[in-house]
């Protein structure tokens, strides 16, 4: 899925998610190739700050309302993406608390990456479809995740 072929009422809320889904793919794969310990702990800190943010904004903005268009249609899918921003959220604490060099802070910086990539996978392979479907306009939820994101973002 990309935010060009998406319709106009989604376009903005969507698309949003999908640039973030894309730069925190990427920024996993930095991880993989990073060579030095304090690489490793730069692109972690970003990622780990990324997914915070990211998981803040469908939380507490998207999620509710994809949730109010159609419980039945969107709920045990919402239910679950709960569930895995709480894992997440779990490998993050765990990942911050570290240092690059401590026992396996690879190890759960990847599985933390393979979280990601699962739950990106059910986003836009299942989820967001069904809203393409529904012909719904999420711009004033675009808007108000544009407005709250700044006030989300860590230095990193």
């Amino acid at each position: 899925m990309n935010k060009s072929s998406l319709p106009t009422g989604l376009k903005d809320a969507l698309g949003a998610l999908l640039e973030d889904h894309r730069k925190v793919n990427k920024l996993f794969g930095d991880f993989e190739k990073a060579k030095t310990s304090e690489e490793k702990a730069g692109i972690a800190r970003t990622v780990c700050n990324e997914l915070t943010v990211h998981a803040t904004l469908e939380e507490e903005l998207f999620y509710p309302a994809v949730r109010e268009i159609d419980p039945g249609k969107f709920g045990d899918l919402l239910d679950e993406a709960k569930v895995e921003h709480a894992a997440a959220k779990d490998l993050i604490a765990q990942i911050e608390s570290m240092g690059p060099d401590d026992e396996l802070f690879d190890a759960k910086v990847t599985v933390l990456g393979e979280y990601v990539k699962h739950h990106v996978k059910e986003e836009e392979e299942e989820l967001f479809p069904k809203l393409v479907e529904e012909k719904c306009d999420l711009r004033p939820i675009a808007e108000k995740m544009e407005a709250r994101r700044p006030t989300l973002s860590k230095a990193a």
